[in-house]
C-alpha cells in the first residue's frame, strides 16, 4: 500500500474542518422534507475528492459527516456512510483529471459534474436509502423523498461550488506548455 503523503494529510484535515462548519453552520433546512439541507459543503468534498483522491475524499466525508452529526448529539451512520461513498466515487470518478496542469476546460467540467451527480444519486439513492430502512426501519416514501431531495439539492451545491472551485484553483497553476525557453 502506498504512503500518503503528508500533504493529504494536511488536505484531509483541512477538508474534513471545511466540510464541518459548511454542514453545521450553513447547512439551510429544507421545509419540504424532514431532516433534509442545502448543504454547500459537498463543493469542497467534490473538490479535495478530485485533487486529493479517492481515499481522501473518503476520509474527508467521514470525519466531516461524523463531527456533524456528533454536534447534533447522535451520528446518523446511514448519511455518514453516504458522505463517505460520494467522496470514495468522486476521488475515483474523476482521477483522470489533471488538475495540477492548470486544465480545467469544459470537457473536464462535464467530468466533474457528471462524476458528482452519478456519485449523489448513488449515495443518496441506494446507499442511504438502503441503510436507513435496514438499520433504522426508516418507511421507503420518506427516505425516498429524503433522498430524491438529497441528491437533487446535493449536485446543484456541487456542480456549481465544487465547479468554481476547481476553476480557481486550475487559473492558479501553471499551463502545460505555457513557459518558453528564451
Amino acid at each position: 500500500m502506498k504512503k500518503m503523503s503528508v500533504k493529504t494529510v494536511v488536505a484531509i484535515g483541512i477538508g474534513a474542518a471545511l466540510f464541518f462548519v459548511l454542514g453545521r453552520f450553513v447547512a439551510i433546512p429544507v421545509p419540504f422534507v424532514p431532516n433534509t439541507t442545502f448543504s454547500l459543503q459537498y463543493g469542497i468534498l467534490g473538490l479535495f475528492a478530485a485533487l486529493f483522491g479517492p481515499i481522501a475524499g473518503m476520509l474527508i466525508g467521514f470525519i466531516g459527516h461524523t463531527l456533524i452529526d456528533l454536534s447534533w448529539g447522535s451520528p446518523w451512520w446511514s448519511w455518514i456512510i453516504a458522505s463517505t461513498c460520494f467522496g470514495l466515487m468522486v476521488g475515483l470518478f474523476t482521477r483522470k483529471l489533471d488538475l495540477e496542469s492548470g486544465s480545467f476546460g469544459k470537457k473536464e467540467i462535464l467530468t466533474f459534474n457528471l462524476a458528482q451527480i452519478a456519485s449523489h444519486a448513488i449515495s443518496w439513492l441506494v446507499i442511504a436509502l438502503a441503510l436507513d430502512m435496514a438499520i433504522y426501519a426508516e418507511p421507503f416514501a420518506k427516505v425516498l423523498t429524503q433522498g430524491i431531495t438529497a441528491t437533487i439539492l446535493n449536485s446543484i451545491a456541487t456542480g456549481v461550488v465544487g465547479t468554481l472551485l476547481i476553476m480557481a484553483y486550475a487559473k492558479t497553476r501553471t499551463k502545460k506548455g505555457s513557459l518558453n525557453k528564451e
